[in-house]
């Protein structure tokens, strides 16, 4: 009759032993360094996410800022506003009609 190393109790012992793990130790590392390399994507992703938020914000902000500037631009450009600011200065539409100059 064959003799079995394992005892037939417990079938994990022999996965288990010292010598199993010694002899796959290498395999171990290379897990380790998976786990460390997955946890270090998730963390620069997430901070990655982070940052495209605070830009996309930032953004949203100063096209806030481009349209506000916009109208102030364009309503102080109308040509009543622009009489009422240059009427301190004296001066004024002219009524007549611009003449050529002819050559």
């Amino acid at each position: 009759m064959p003799e079995n190393k394992t005892n037939p109790k417990n079938p994990l012992r022999g996965l288990l032993n010292y010598e199993w793990i010694v002899k796959n130790i290498g395999f171990f590392l290379f897990l380790s360094v998976l786990a460390v390399l997955y946890i270090a994507n998730g963390h620069m992703a997430d901070k990655t996410i982070r940052r495209i938020n605070a830009i996309n914000n930032e953004l949203k902000e100063l096209q806030f800022k481009y349209k506000t500037l916009k109208s102030e631009l364009m309503y102080k450009t109308e040509e009543s506003q622009i009489v009422q600011l240059v009427a301190p200065m004296g001066l004024k539409i002219s009524k007549d009609m611009p003449e050529r100059i002819k050559q």
